[in-house]
């Protein structure tokens, strides 16, 4: 298992009991044996808005990072949240960590999060010059959203 692999697995283990970590980097980074850096770049790669995290940090001597799991009241809030951080474009990284965290959290099915990740990819629009390709992905990602999360 890699270094980023294990760091990222005891942050998702400290974040099972309700959704909220704190830690200070340099002691996480001297438990596991790494450099601090590597704890900044799995929180800062596997921790984003887009896959459902929010991170606060407060520097200095007694300086920790927080990290919480996004929890909404109700699928509606979700859909909007999502499709307002979309906007007119999206990338088919950011489209795919949109999609495993809404599945992650049940806000979609397994089988919608499959449908939507086969048709937002670039496999998928490589027929679409690139320059549209974002905004179409995106359109069609708020499009399945709109009818795989059943609202109000």
């Amino acid at each position: 298992m890699s270094m980023s692999n294990i760091i990222a697995q005891m942050i998702l283990d400290m974040l099972q009991d309700d959704g909220e970590t704190e830690i200070q980097r340099n002691e996480l980074a001297q438990t596991i044996g790494c450099v601090p850096s590597q704890i900044n770049y799995v929180i800062s790669s596997r921790f984003t808005p887009e896959q459902g995290y929010v991170v606060e940090s407060r520097r200095g001597g007694g300086g920790y990072i927080k990290i919480t799991r996004t929890q909404y009241n109700d699928k509606s809030s979700v859909l909007m949240h999502v499709i307002n951080s979309v906007g007119e474009d999206i990338d088919e990284a950011t489209c795919r960590a949109h999609v495993y965290n809404l599945n992650y959290q049940n806000i979609i099915s397994k089988d919608s999060a499959v449908l939507i990740l086969a048709a937002t990819n670039d496999k998928t629009l490589r027929q679409a010059p690139q320059p549209f390709r974002d905004r179409l992905r995106a359109e069609i990602f708020k499009q399945m959203l709109l009818k795989a999360i059943p609202h109000n």
